[in-house]
């Protein structure tokens, strides 16, 4: 089997699953660092001719992640292409699962199954907390409706304060963000790098949680201890 991902989470997933399987990647697959395969250009923008050349037997893809015209122009060029769906937890264990037996794994990973039974009782405080989860500045993002990172935090009791609106990622101006006085702003480190310098300043006199953003947004091995670190993370900003 033959396996090129467009997808950062799905590389780290099928690597450590099916090894050997990977023949390409994207440039932004950092995980497991020792990867080495061919790259094959970004997520939004893949090198198609170079992902023919590799002559894989299957291309794994994301709806959000990657763009429907790429896709189209790999399976014209008569490559089979997975493409899954992730906006829940759950969801991304089912997706998972199909993924890694489409790329050959013999058996559902132990990583897998470790990943469901944490998030089946994660850590949730006491009394629930409002949010605005910034994903970039200039302009102002913030997660909105039917995201996946929204669903990681609603499970583990922090409801932000965008997710009914009409836009997945809306542009929020600044202003407004401070006058909705959430109970703590979450500053992820993708796909802006938000730090410790970069950030919190803008929020002056709310609590601000730095958190990894691989535990945020990706869905794979680091799964398992995401419940555990974000948690932390939240309790964090309140000290």
């Amino acid at each position: 089997m033959r396996v090129v991902s467009l997808v950062p989470s799905l590389t780290e997933a099928v690597a450590r699953t099916v090894p050997g399987a990977l023949v390409g990647a994207t440039d932004w697959c950092a995980h497991p660092a020792d990867l080495d395969v061919v790259r094959v250009g970004g997520t939004k923008n893949p090198k198609t001719d170079r992902i023919l050349s590799l002559a894989p037997d299957l291309v794994i893809a994301n709806e959000e992640e990657n763009r429907a015209p790429d896709l189209h122009a790999l399976r014209a060029g008569g490559v089979e292409v997975l493409v899954t769906e992730v906006r829940t937890v759950p969801q991304a264990v089912t997706e998972l699962d199909r993924t890694l037996t489409a790329c050959g794994a013999p058996a559902r990973p132990r990583w897998l199954d470790e990943a469901e039974a944490a998030w089946a009782d994660p850590p949730v405080p006491g009394r629930r907390a409002t949010a605005v989860v910034p994903i970039w500045r200039r302009p102002w993002m913030v997660l909105g409706r039917d995201t996946f990172a929204g669903d990681v935090l609603a499970r583990l009791g922090v409801d932000h304060l965008y997710a009914a609106h009409a836009e997945r990622y809306p542009r929020i101006p600044l202003d407004e963000l401070r006058a909705a006085r959430p109970d703590v702003v979450v500053l992820p480190d993708e796909p802006y790098r938000f730090t410790a310098d970069d950030g919190p300043e803008a929020f002056p006199g709310l609590p601000c949680a730095l958190v990894d953003g691989r535990y945020l947004t990706w869905y794979g091995p680091s799964l398992a201890e995401a419940p555990r670190a974000l948690a932390a993370a939240l309790r964090a900003a309140h000290r």
